[in-house]
């Protein structure tokens, strides 16, 4: 961990800029100094120092990062705004735009409160990566900021210690990790865990100490070899050892339940040579010492981590039987390994279009994160995706014609679908992996070959798949596909769905869609147009009963009627299909169950008093049932008669490779679980994929678990599941 120590100055600073900066660079970075000294004066920190010395503080880390001349004049200018008496145009005026812009952007991140309540923290990230947008020197300004604030976390009170070291630990190290920035990310890590975990953290720190003599005496002993062999192969490196980082070996043994005892790679050895072909040659002369571990080799030059990490990594047997952990990598792999999305200003200045082209990619994640957050009106959701983006492991997997896609850890083919394009995803009908066909849900595992299976003639995405794929990407796209792709049909299906439920309820659409009651019901639930009402309802967004239900509160309104306050439940006797289910405290009455979700027993259900309709029953999980609560619909409590046998209705898909006696199969394997089938449908799409839709006649969710397991086991089947309509 490194350690704040060395009394920062102005001239240290300038000094250090040499290495990389002109003459007018330094001049314009030491008049922002100036400038800052002069705004903060009289002003302390809780430290007792002066407040100037913590944006000097930060604009000496952004220069170890070897940031331009614009990042470190905003990182002594960040905290002007907003501790200070100077304006947001005193900048502009005096440092120019390009400075102000990122003070800016500083200056409102400044203004995140991540103490208060999670839905306000998520409406803060928002903010956060909008300033991204404009420039990512602003998130690396910050992360400056926050590193110096950890160093400094002594001096504040036990809680915010806490709480500070709680939101580095989620959201500033993985944020340090995906750009790359792994001096800032470790450092982060280690500090949040001092102040998280002080009893553990001092615990290895000391135990680091004791073997550290031991430790550096054995891996001295392994460069010297490796050195001598590589020499003698005219290989050109540079050989060094480190120790890993504290939360590293924490998080080791958390992990794998290991003691530090345990524990033998507290030191890796790092070779750093010319060319990509030097770091295979030193991984073969590796090979040849020392015995590689299975599993433990990882070639992230082939397949580039996505904050654009490259590195061999092994682990061999070394001297004394001992797990060696060895890097090797180039000189300019270092550079992006330890400075990361930093590393795009020092070769800035060449011109290259490989070094634009792998700054985009870096930047590709962020961009995403963009689009994707604006589809979330629910913060907590938007908070929950993003940490789940930022803290998830990866696997590698690869097109047909060897790309690599990199995906988070649990991905599925729908994913990888989504992340080749938009259109792949959305007419995704099947997939196959290593050559096989493996239905949609199937987690991919790195290495695997992906081919994704389209159709023309495809329905599109469903519902369904919100719930298995894993990126924020795919989500969002998935959404906007119902959103939008399908707009006219919406529009159309939900107008229906309102036209019928006014003629349900006894209404003509004349008498309930006056313009005046329209516009209320729009202003009702936050829409601007006709057309996005109906596009709701179309899509499932809003139930047609809620909409209609509005309708006739204004229309009784309108003419002087008091709405009933109670509906009487019709009594009367159910036919034996339509029962197995009780009311709680009533006797006989009517009861049907919802179309729309067919609960069976085992489903958690619940009771609605429809109007001369007696009791309509729902799944609890059924998409209209918050509708109808919203409405104000009358709730009762419902339960499974367990005392008789009755049979339930089910709707069924079966999609599968289509061949000759496909749908006998089927039909046979249903009967062979003694399951009724009242209706089956059968087609084939133009890429040869068999869909078959049943409906049968089932016990409980044990008895359709039977039937689908079953069906499972045909072969060619790719997935079986059950619809809700």
């Amino acid at each position: 961990m490194a350690v704040e120590t060395d009394e920062k100055t102005i001239e240290g600073l300038c000094q250090k800029l040499q290495s990389y900066m002109s003459p007018e660079d330094i001049a314009a970075v030491r008049r922002a100094y100036d400038f800052a000294a002069k705004a903060h004066q009289g002003q302390m920190r809780l430290s007792g120092e002066p407040y100037i010395s913590h944006p000097l503080a930060v604009a000496y880390i952004l220069a170890d990062l070897r940031l331009d001349a614009a990042a470190i004049m905003a990182g002594l200018l960040h905290d002007v705004v907003e501790d200070t008496s100077v304006s947001d145009s005193t900048i502009v005026q005096t440092f120019g735009a390009e400075v102000a812009t990122l003070v800016d952007g500083v200056t409102k991140l400044k203004r995140i409160k991540f103490d208060s309540r999670e839905e306000q923290q998520a409406e803060n990230l928002r903010k956060m990566f909008m300033a991204m947008a404009r420039d990512i020197r602003v998130l690396i300004i910050k992360l400056a900021d926050r590193l110096h604030n950890m160093r400094t976390l002594k001096y504040q009170s036990p809680e915010t210690q806490v709480r500070k070291a709680r939101e580095t630990l989620e959201i500033f190290a993985p944020l340090a990790h995906r750009l790359g920035i792994n001096t800032i990310k470790w450092e982060l890590e280690d500090l949040s865990l001092r102040y998280l975990n002080p009893q553990q953290y001092y615990r290895i720190v000391n135990l680091m100490a004791r073997k550290r003599q031991e430790r550096e005496q054995y891996i001295e002993g392994v460069i010297a070899v490796l050195r001598e062999k590589l020499a003698e192969l005219n290989l050109k490196a540079d050989v060094s050892g480190r120790a890993k980082h504290i939360y590293s070996i924490y998080r080791k043994m958390v992990t794998q339940h290991k003691e530090f005892n345990e524990i033998y790679d507290l030191f890796a050895i790092r070779i750093i040579v010319e060319s990509i072909k030097d770091c295979y040659g030193a991984l073969g002369v590796v090979h040849t010492m020392w015995k590689p571990m299975p599993g433990r080799f990882k070639d992230y030059i082939a397949m580039p981590k996505a904050n654009m990490y490259q590195s061999l990594h092994t682990t061999v047997i070394g001297p004394n039987g001992e797990p060696l952990e060895i890097q090797i990598r180039t000189w300019e792999m270092h550079q992006t390994a330890e400075y990361g999305i930093a590393a795009h200003w020092v070769y800035k200045e060449s011109g290259s279009k490989r070094v634009e082209d792998d700054f985009a990619k870096k930047l590709a994640w962020f961009r995403e994160v963009l689009e994707w957050q604006q589809d979330f009106r629910d913060a907590q959701e938007f908070m929950e995706t993003l940490k789940i983006d930022l803290f998830s492991d990866q696997v590698f997997v690869f097109t047909p014609k060897g790309d690599v896609i990199e995906l988070p850890a649990g991905s599925v083919p729908i994913d990888f679908a989504y992340r080749i394009h938009t259109d792949i995803g959305n007419h995704c009908i099947g997939a196959k992996v290593n050559g096989k066909m493996v239905p949609l849900d199937y987690r991919l595992r790195t290495g695997d070959i992906v081919e994704i299976i389209t159709s023309k003639h495809s329905y599109g995405p469903s519902w369904d798949w919100l719930k298995i794929v894993q990126t924020s990407q795919a989500k969002s796209k998935i959404r906007q596909w119902f959103k939008r792709e399908k707009r006219e049909e919406n529009v159309a299906r939900g107008k229906e769905l309102i036209e019928r439920e006014i003629a349900r309820q006894k209404f003509e659409p004349k008498q309930l869609m006056t313009p005046q009651a329209v516009a209320e019901v729009l202003q009702k639930f936050n829409f601007t147009r006709e057309e996005d009402l109906f596009a709701a309802v179309g899509y499932g967004g809003l139930g047609a009963s809620q909409v209609v239900t509005r309708l006739i509160e204004i229309f009784r309104r309108n003419q002087g009627e008091k709405p009933p306050e109670t509906v009487t439940i019709q009594k009367g006797n159910a036919k034996p299909a339509e029962m197995g289910v009780r009311v709680r405290g009533v006797d006989n009455i009517l009861i049907r169950f919802a179309r729309c979700c067919h609960p069976v027993p085992g489903d958690e259900i619940v009771g609605f008093v429809t109007r001369g309709r007696g009791v309509s029953v729902h799944r609890q999980d059924c998409p209209n049932v918050a509708a109808m609560v919203e409405s104000g619909a009358r709730t009762l409590e419902v339960e499974w008669a367990t005392d008789k046998d009755w049979s339930y209705n089910a709707e069924i898909e079966v999609t599968a490779m289509d061949r000759h006696g496909l749908v006998n199969e089927v039909l046979n394997a249903v009967a062979e679980t003694k399951t009724d089938i009242t209706a089956v449908s059968a087609r084939a799409d133009a890429k040869k994929i068999a869909h078959i839709h049943m409906s049968i006649r089932i016990r409980n969710l044990d008895h359709l678990r039977t039937v689908v397991e079953r069906l499972k086991r045909i072969k060619d089947i790719y997935s079986v599941r059950r619809i809700i309509q």
